[in-house]
């Protein structure tokens, strides 16, 4: 068994730092997948990694992919697999299967059809088979299941293998052992410990921090003190190999103990809960290093060098998130309190912070030269990493800036339930946008009265716009309730957190809504029925695509060919660009802001529109609509879909779209062929067409049809009629 397939779990984040690790067991990393890493390997090397590998959850050892796109396809490839050789027929087996598709809707029931598949083969002939132990079984199978696909896999790891065996009682928040280990490596522990450095954690807790770091140090394997494996009564164990394996690692763990280059590096744990040290001496004892690593009481503000201490070390720590609004208000002293007790103990060692409050990293005082994003089981969090030295030195700073909110989870239940809504309509709001080659659409529309948000899709980067919320709603909740919603949406959606924009909608006057609000300059491109858009997510309020609007804009790149064609307040000339690519001979594109009719331009050109036909011209429409018709303002289509309201000072007068869209209608029809068409479109919700329009001229409105799927829950999003010449 030299050449076997391997997939390894990990937590989410940690893969490449697993893919780094499996190659010191021998294995071959092949590719990386969310939350693991698939490898080759002997079968020694899959034995390394259950008793070495420090980040990893999971050692599954790779059967085979079975196509599973029905139920009967799925029983009978995991029947045809030789189970002979993996279960004894008197032993017993337990499946864990995660995943589901059209076929398998319910992870027991797929659960339940695995086992028949292996009971079927195992059967003998006197009837004999083996039975299904949930707790302990012999062997644990594992069955993943992705679209038509079923990967089954043997579990050689058993438990995860974060379970250390040391640690059976928690503190009041405790990290699990391979994410420690991970932070470990982030910050360059073994390189420290190397180099002569010390380890000190001022709020241990239960005492994960500094177990790991003196396990890592003086290379204990992490998988020494387990009492099992889930490959030890697995047909293919060969005990020989594994004993081996074992009588190493106690000779390394001997050889770790004398110290490194003849010092012992220290390591120590405070705490200011008296309870919570107990529970660290009983871990530490469980681990053997009761003699080695030091815990005591004793708080942040009581922290001081001890003699014995090396000039150089690490401080790590995971100090309190604040998941409650009254809590939060002690960070700010708590991260001052670190930052100072660092600064004047410790200079010239390494300092990090693993928070899921990053901001009151300002409060420490010093700068971080790294931040690495993680998560602590389902909480996003980041490691902050910091040099004590004065050239990073700063002045403390507190994080809560009126506007700024970060990602925090107070109330998981509500939190989950926006996590399920969204990880929902991604399935079938994406489904619908993909099938339609859609790469911009909104997925969540204010669903849920707790979040008052609109999230946008734009090819794999979100849009999300807070609405206002209403003077009865009280700011911390509705801020409370943000920070839980930018937690959740990178996780549900499936994005890095930099993909994300988040903003706050409110009624717009003047010229603010062309104000810029940022100044990335970080405009790309996407697509929407053939047509190629730039679009800017960070720099205005709005991105540059009214999402909306789709509809109207493929209805005019349908209805456009052989016609003249006139946009007003055109925005950044989307329509127009239908138009031009659905054949329309020439274009006038009019708006008052310089910054959207450059914009309107450069989206033309992506287009290959001849700019001698499709013209864009910066222009007050309403003192253009007011002025005599030229011989050549003659247009067969004309879209009009002015802002609710401006009063600019580059206008000739005040836009209510209320009191003035008759006057603005009756002006644009005076440009209007006598066949032609003209689509009006406002999305003030109180708006109400003025009935003398439809006396004058024939007016139908076809709001519904400008709908698409992603708006069907807000169909007063906008209104929209066809208005023609009555002949």
């Amino acid at each position: 068994m030299s050449d076997l397939n391997y997939f390894v779990t990990c937590p989410k984040g940690l893969e490449y730092l697993l893919e780094d690790e499996l190659r010191t067991f021998g294995m071959d990393p092949v590719r990386n997948a969310p939350a693991g890493v698939w490898a080759n390997g002997s079968l020694e090397s899959g034995y390394r990694a259950c008793l070495w590998s420090r980040l990893a959850n999971r050692v599954i050892l790779h059967l085979a992919d079975v196509d599973a796109t029905s139920d009967d396809q799925m029983l009978g490839g995991v029947t045809d697999l030789a189970w002979q050789d993996h279960i004894p027929v008197d032993g017993s087996f337990r499946v864990n299967f995660v995943g589901q598709n059209e076929a398998i809707r319910n992870t027991q029931y797929g659960a339940q059809r695995v086992k028949d598949g292996i009971v079927d083969r195992l059967r003998s002939a006197s009837g004999q088979r083996p039975s299904v132990d949930a707790k302990s079984p012999d062997v644990t199978v594992s069955a993943r299941l992705n679209r038509g696909k079923l990967s089954v896999g043997i579990e050689l790891s058993g438990d995860s293998l974060h379970k250390r065996g040391y640690r059976t009682e928690k503190g009041a928040a405790p990290l699990k052992e391979n994410l420690a280990a991970a932070l470990l490596v982030r910050c360059g522990w073994p390189e420290i410990a190397k180099a002569g450095g010390d380890f000190i954690d001022p709020m241990c807790g239960s005492g994960t921090l500094v177990i790991e770091a003196a396990m890592m140090a003086l290379d204990l394997a992490p998988g020494r003190k387990r009492e099992r494996f889930g490959f030890e009564r697995w047909l293919g164990h060969q005990p020989d190999l594994w004993l081996a394996l074992r009588q190493e690692a106690e000779k390394r763990a001997y050889e770790g103990k004398q110290g490194i280059a003849g010092r012992m590096p220290l390591f120590v744990g405070f705490d200011q809960d008296r309870g919570v040290i107990q529970t660290a001496r009983n871990n530490l004892q469980r681990a053997g290093l009761e003699s080695i690593v030091k815990v005591e009481q004793r708080a942040i503000d009581d922290f001081a060098r001890d003699e014995d201490w090396a000039g150089t070390g690490l401080v790590l720590v995971n100090p309190p998130y604040g998941e409650r609004l009254s809590e939060r208000k002690k960070l700010g002293k708590l991260y001052r309190s670190l930052g100072e007790a660092v600064k004047t103990a410790l200079p010239g060692w390494r300092l990090g912070v693993f928070t899921g409050a990053p901001e009151y990293g300002k409060s420490i005082g010093l700068r971080s030269y790294k931040q690495y994003r993680l998560f602590n089981g389902k909480l996003p969090a980041q490691l902050l990493l910091f040099n004590v030295d004065d050239v990073s030195s700063m002045t403390p700073r507190e994080p809560d800036v009126p506007g700024e909110v970060s990602p925090r989870i107070a109330n998981e239940e509500r939190a989950a339930m926006l996590r399920n809504r969204l990880k929902k309509n991604l399935k079938t709001v994406g489904q619908w946008a993909r099938k339609q080659g859609i790469d911009c659409y909104r997925l969540y529309d204010a669903d849920m009265p707790e979040f008052a948000l609109a999230i946008d899709i734009y090819d794999g980067r979100v849009h999300v716009q807070e609405y206002a919320a209403p003077k009865t709603v009280d700011e911390r909740s509705a801020r409370e309730r943000l920070a839980e919603a930018l937690a959740v949406i990178p996780e549900a959606i499936g994005v890095d957190r930099e993909d994300m924009v988040c903003k706050q909608r409110q009624r717009q006057t003047g010229t603010s809504q062309y104000e810029k609000q940022a100044a990335s300059g970080e405009f790309f491109n996407v697509h929407e029925h053939g047509c190629v858009l730039k679009v800017n997510l960070r720099d205005y309020l709005d991105t540059g695509l009214f999402l909306d609007h789709r509809p109207v804009r493929h209805w005019i790149q349908q209805h456009a060919a052989g016609k003249r064609f006139l946009n007003l307040f055109c925005y950044t000339g989307a329509a127009t660009v239908h138009a031009a690519v659905g054949g329309a001979t020439r274009s006038l594109s009019l708006d008052m802001s310089k910054t959207y009719v450059n914009w309107a331009e450069e989206n033309l050109a992506l287009n290959g529109a001849d700019a001698s036909y499709h013209r864009v011209e910066q222009a007050d429409c309403l003192a253009w609509l007011a002025a005599r018709p030229s011989t050549d303002q003659r247009f067969d289509l004309i879209f009009m879909d002015p802002p609710t309201f401006s009063n600019s000072a580059r206008m000739a007068g005040v836009l209510d779209i209320q009191k003035d869209h008759g006057r603005l209608i009756q002006q644009a029809m005076q440009r209007l062929t006598s066949e032609g068409l003209l689509i009006f479109s406002t999305n003030f919700r109180r708006f109400r067409l003025d009935e003398s329009l439809e006396a004058e001229f024939a007016v139908e409105e076809v709001t519904r049809d400008t709908l698409d799927r992603d708006f069907e829950r807000n169909a007063r999003i906008h209104r929209c009629w066809h208005i023609r010449h009555n002949l």
